[in-house]
């Protein structure tokens, strides 16, 4: 995409422009942006020059030379966005976009520009595809970002989904739940991680919004700097995979944050084993392991709306919300 001076409808404010995607010294600036913005919204998260650079090494669906556009105020980069796509198995497509901007200069429309380029940019990708299911623009945002809310509404988005934030204290109240019969625990070896992967995306598929990963997702993931097979918990039905809790402490979170925090994630149990207690015996076994590493709490992730009755469970065993976040959808057509 060329720079650009003025975008249609564009706020007029005195050394505001727009241009696209630099390549790799926007990584720093994108990180600045991202950093003092979740300061602002109380988003306890970290995403470092590297991060980024890992994840967009292995984008797909996007090209970040056509589908990113960043907005700056005499030369200083205050904001960007960027547009992707994810097709599911039912053929629906899902046409996501994201966009982070420094607290300073919002409710001023920059925000509200950049979600209309985000979505023309999305209807020229689209045109390309076959009208063969359902299309839909999708964003999402925090409870604690008002201001994303409020823009998203007025243009028309609808919440549909809700996710949980949640964590417990790793105290001397901790359950101790047996693993199901016939299944066991054994340590990840390096043959065993392709599989554990596979394993885990086919219990995925009966979430809601699955979309099957790519080549490219797997290289993402175990270049990822959380990625510590060491203290995952998987149980083992002879040969075959039946379920697991992949764990993972985020150091750089843990040292800004000044907290003790492990995480119990990619909680996901195949079809055939399921209806068994698996999830909470491999839950309950991780919060002793990350209690033994020294850690004070436990967190995960949760759609409140799984079918599957997680957000009960985790419940159960003493986790608590801590942050909700929302899921807007809006028809493209």
């Amino acid at each position: 995409m060329q720079q650009q001076t003025r975008l249609k409808d564009a706020p007029w404010i005195e050394g505001l422009t727009f241009r696209g995607f630099r390549g790799e010294t926007d990584y720093p600036l994108m990180a600045r942006i991202i950093e003092r913005s979740d300061e602002f919204d109380q988003i306890k998260e970290v995403s470092s020059v590297e991060d980024i650079q890992r994840s967009y090494s292995h984008l797909t669906n996007c090209d970040p030379y056509q589908d990113m556009l960043f907005a700056e105020v005499n030369g200083e980069t205050i904001a960007y966005c960027r547009a992707y796509w994810r097709q599911q198995p039912d053929k629906n497509r899902v046409y996501w976009h994201l966009g982070v901007l420094l607290p300073e200069w919002r409710r001023k429309g920059i925000g509200r520009v950049m979600v209309k380029w985000s979505e023309q940019r999305l209807r020229e990708i689209a045109a390309d595809h076959p009208h063969d299911g359902e299309r839909h623009f999708q964003v999402f945002g925090a409870e604690t970002q008002a201001g994303k809310e409020v823009l998203y509404l007025s243009e028309g988005y609808e919440p549909i989904r809700y996710e949980f934030e949640m964590d417990r204290p790793l105290d001397d109240g901790l359950p101790d739940v047996p693993l199901p019969a016939d299944l066991e625990l054994r340590p990840v070896l390096d043959d065993h991680i392709r599989p554990i992967w596979d394993a885990m995306s086919e219990a995925f598929r009966d979430h809601w919004g699955y979309v099957p990963p790519t080549e490219e997702s797997y290289q993402e993931w175990i270049e990822w700097r959380c990625f510590n097979p060491k203290l995952w918990m998987v149980a083992w039905d002879g040969d075959q995979v039946a379920g697991m809790v992949l764990n993972f402490i985020d150091v750089l979170e843990n040292e800004k944050y000044d907290r003790m925090r492990g995480w119990t994630e990619f909680i996901s149990v195949r079809r055939p084993w399921r209806r068994r207690g698996l999830a909470k015996a491999l839950i309950a076994e991780s919060f002793h392991f990350l209690r033994g590493l020294g850690m004070e709490e436990a967190a995960l992730g949760v759609d409140t709306q799984n079918l599957t009755g997680a957000l009960r469970l985790y419940e159960s065993l003493g986790f608590e919300k801590v942050m909700q976040w929302t899921v807007y959808r809006k028809n493209m057509e």
